[in-house]
């Protein structure tokens, strides 16, 4: 009788749609780790452009500090595992990363710097990480969400405690325009 109980439940949850819902939930959560390891790759990244750049242009003290605060938000974001803060702090980055880029333009010979070059290189190759697993994270919510709103998952998953997931998005105001660099202030 005990047995038949067992299974008779064991069907019922499969048919409900338990582990679907498991499955997704550890594939967003997969993704969502590669945001982080690409995040932190930049936020390690910048160190090593900031030295290149100040042995060129060591007046520029304000913008190296920038660039250290933004990098170390960057770095406390990626560590709460916050996905607003992650964005949030990434957007302040690129915006310090911009104004860092826009004085390197005013160094011909740290543009032909064969070390600048390469963390140029690098940093560029890290920011397209950065949109491919931001675009993984949020394809993986997207089938997790839509999967456990459809019944009978959404019984499954109120029982289970899953609700829908948060999407990686660029939350600052502005955030889809590229950063304007002024040096006026």
């Amino acid at each position: 009788m005990k047995r038949r109980v067992i299974a008779a439940a064991a069907l019922a949850l499969s048919g409900c749609g338990y582990n679907r819902i498991q499955t997704f939930d550890e594939q967003a959560s997969a993704f969502k780790s590669q945001i982080e390891v690409q995040l932190q790759r930049r936020a390690d990244l910048v160190p090593n452009l900031v030295e290149t750049v100040r042995g060129f242009a060591q007046q520029e003290q304000t913008v190296f500090t920038a660039v250290s605060e933004a990098r170390a938000r960057l770095g406390g974001a990626v560590q709460s595992g916050n996905l607003q803060q992650m964005a949030e702090a990434n957007q302040g980055l690129t915006g310090a990363l911009g104004r860092l880029l826009a004085i390197a333009e005013a160094y011909p010979e740290l543009k032909s710097n064969e070390n600048f070059r390469a963390l140029q290189d690098q940093l560029e190759g890290t920011e397209n990480r950065i949109a491919t697993a931001r675009q993984d994270y949020n394809n993986a919510v997207l089938e997790y969400n839509a999967y456990i709103r459809r019944f009978p998952q959404v019984l499954t998953a109120k029982v289970i405690g899953k609700g829908p997931r948060e999407y990686f998005e660029l939350v600052t105001p502005g955030a889809r325009e590229a950063p304007r660099v002024d040096f006026r202030r």
